[in-house]
């Protein structure tokens, strides 16, 4: 397959350390260029990753005829605007999480992904344990799939941290939030009908640094989760089922190049004594998922996620933010 030219549109720490040398390590590749704002900033992140060329302003990146796809690592409220301006420049999008800051403005990208392909940044989908954890659900290891439960936190207090900026997106819930709300979709194999959340907010930030959600699936089947921006980091993702349930002990920042493993219980004993580990080979989850979207890009293969997977995931959230409010379940909006 000939590479796909890549372009990215912003110097954010995930692009820099994560994403970038992941994708840089394929094949199927080749980023030729990165814009900031600031030129100086482009140009020392070109420099340290080995990107040829530098562009002072995103409109400039944009305007590059040779570049096909972009990837947009920009802060929440970004997302959305730098996304369209890409598409109308007739460049194919992968957008970091999350794609908007509601369902509704992310339903904005729906005209443009007509033209171009257009996702949401989740590579947790494309990681080997993920994609085994499912095979096993399939099959029945666990008998149905009844609980989805996840915890993800970690302590951030830089108050200038996009993360914790409440005007710009930032956020337990929009930053790691949608994973689990990922999760649930992606392994239960179906869409959440109503949602209602605890949520305590920094009161110098606005941010909401701790929240708890239970996300209703219907027919008995539930998400539960929490996350937090000012805890202990930690991180686990369990699947319980009838007859047993699996563990991802790391579901989102599994070791990049490093081999993973998943615990598949078949809890004959609350000590672990029916726990086994199964080894998943050494993988990078952000070359598999650029690799996965230059495909698509080519032709070679269909875009598995596209833009209304994104705005079905926003809706979850939507829905968080009101029974926030209200104290109460909250409908998750109907497609």
């Amino acid at each position: 397959m000939k590479k796909v030219v890549w372009g990215v549109i912003g110097t954010a720490k995930i692009a820099r350390e994560r994403a970038l040398p992941g994708m840089l390590k394929s094949e199927l590749i080749e980023i030729r260029a990165i814009a900031s704002r600031d030129e100086g900033a482009a140009s020392r992140a070109a420099y340290a990753l080995g990107i040829p060329q530098a562009y002072g302003s995103y409109e400039a990146l944009l305007a590059d005829p040779e570049i096909e796809a972009v990837y947009n690592p920009l802060p929440n409220h970004l997302h959305v605007p730098l996304t369209l301006a890409a598409a109308a420049a007739g460049k194919h999008v992968l957008c970091e999480k999350p794609i908007a800051l509601t369902a509704d403005e992310a339903a904005r990208l729906r005209e443009a992904a007509r033209n171009v392909l257009i996702a949401e940044a989740f590579m947790v989908r494309c990681h080997p344990q993920w994609l085994r954890a499912r095979e096993l659900v399939r099959e029945g290891r666990i008998g149905e799939l009844r609980a989805v439960q996840m915890f993800f936190a970690y302590n951030n207090l830089d108050p200038a941290n996009v993360r914790n900026r409440a005007d710009i997106g930032g956020g337990g819930l929009y930053d790691i939030g949608c994973y689990p709300i990922v999760a649930g979709r992606f392994f239960l194999a179906a869409e959440p009908v109503r949602a209602i959340a605890l949520v305590d907010r920094d009161p110098d930030f606005r941010t909401d640094r701790l929240t708890s959600a239970l996300v209703d699936f219907g027919d008995g089947r539930r998400l539960d989760f929490t996350v937090g921006t000012q805890l202990a980091p930690h991180q686990r993702l369990n699947l319980c089922g009838a007859k047993g349930r699996i563990e991802i002990p790391i579901p989102v920042n599994a070791p990049q190049g490093a081999p993973t493993r998943i615990l598949v219980d078949d809890c004959r004993s609350l000590d672990g004594a029916g726990i086994v580990a199964e080894e998943l080979p050494a993988s990078d989850q952000y070359q598999l998922q650029g690799e996965a979207f230059s495909r698509a890009v080519r032709g070679e293969a269909a875009l598995a996620y596209g833009i209304e997977d994104a705005i079905a995931n926003m809706r979850v959230i939507d829905a968080l933010f009101r029974s926030e409010k209200s104290g109460a379940f909250e409908v998750v909006a109907a497609p």
